[in-house]
């Protein structure tokens, strides 16, 4: 327990940090102190937080003996390679009950034990190497979306590829069906046009079938595109091409009704493509076009808006409580980073 004059000098730091301006939840959390548990010191600060000493111990908890059994049986050479689901029907056949699936899962759990226990490997699917892009044309990511079509059952198919670092659709294209060789066509084209050099991209997806045809991947190693896929059915895996599939389907333009034919699916993605590219403001990117950080034009844009709120801020002072907004070019733009990766990005943030 908390000492009570440790409990009312931290009191007294965190109302002098509050009534200089600083947030309460921001104070709590630099200091590593519950918001909660600071309402029950305020509200009696001699008891302070009791909760330490209340000692819970449920009334049908397992004895020592009982978990050593279950370890015991577990472990034994008849039911070593067997999970929990197969242990405990079978003992049930020998009139034996030692516990529930989710006990027995429980207490291998706490032991450390539980893994895979057959003699095959364990499925052993690991999420993407981290993957970062400092500029256009590095990084890659693509996909293909259902369009829906009059007919029941039936769809034409969007394949739709996206260039992270721009938020840019560098190529699309709408067919009756999902083959890789039609992926391998739009991948061409799309080096063709962009001036594409080997080695230069890597191209992420998921693990669909197209995605790993022998046609996809011959043209990869033709064009010197380096691959990257997914987790099998991990989403977030794939986080750009399905947030950018999102803003497709959700766009006001957006049939209500199915399309009637190939020709009027093929003339809306050209006309959303364009909107997207050109006109949308992206929130990603600092609210510029895909376009024009695709062409580098953003940090002459972002430049402006910065002169453009200090100017206003020199005119105003008083209608400013903190700095002006935050319009400084995002450099790097990460796919799949990795948990150290993540928690830096944070802390830049919070420290803008």
């Amino acid at each position: 327990m908390i000492p009570l004059a440790v409990r009312t000098q931290t009191l007294r730091y965190l109302d002098e940090a509050i009534s200089a301006g600083a947030r309460q939840s921001r104070a709590c959390e630099i200091i590593g102190l519950p918001a909660r548990t600071l309402q029950r010191w305020r509200k009696s600060p001699e008891q302070g937080d009791r909760r330490p000493l209340r000692v819970q111990s449920p009334p049908n908890r397992l004895t020592d003996l009982e978990r050593q059994r279950i370890l015991k049986i577990a472990n034994s050479p008849e039911f070593s390679h067997l999970s929990p689901c197969q242990i405990v029907p079978q003992l049930a056949d020998r009139s034996i009950y030692i516990g529930s699936e989710a006990t027995v899962y429980r207490v291998l759990r706490s032991a450390g034990q539980v893994k895979h226990r057959r003699k095959s490997n364990a499925p052993a699917w690991k999420k993407p190497e981290p993957l970062c892009a400092t500029a256009p044309n590095q990084l890659y990511s693509w996909d293909i979306t259902y369009l829906p079509t009059t007919v029941r059952g039936r769809h034409y198919y969007l394949y739709l590829f996206l260039d992270i670092f721009s938020r840019k659709v560098v190529g699309w294209a709408v067919y009756e069906n999902e083959l890789s060789d039609l992926a391998a066509d739009v991948l061409r084209d799309i080096c063709s046009r962009e001036k594409i050099q080997p080695g230069q991209v890597v191209l992420h997806s998921d693990n669909g079938n197209p995605m790993k045809g022998a046609s996809m991947l011959a043209m990869m190693q033709e064009l010197g595109v380096a691959r990257s896929l997914s987790r099998p059915a991990v989403s977030n895996d794939n986080p750009y091409s399905e947030s950018q599939f999102k803003t497709l389907k959700c766009h006001p333009t957006y049939p209500n009704k199915p399309f009637a034919d190939l020709g009027q699916a093929r003339e809306w993605v050209a006309r959303f493509v364009h909107w997207y590219n050109e006109e949308h403001r992206h929130s990603g990117i600092r609210f510029v076009t895909p376009s024009q950080r695709h062409a580098g034009l953003d940090r002459s844009i972002l430049k402006h808006r910065e002169e453009v709120y200090a100017a206003a801020r020199m005119r105003h002072p008083n209608r400013w409580s903190r700095g002006t907004r935050d319009w400084t070019h995002i450099s790097a733009v990460h796919l799949n980073p990795s948990k150290t990766d993540a928690a830096m990005r944070r802390q830049e943030r919070r420290a803008a």
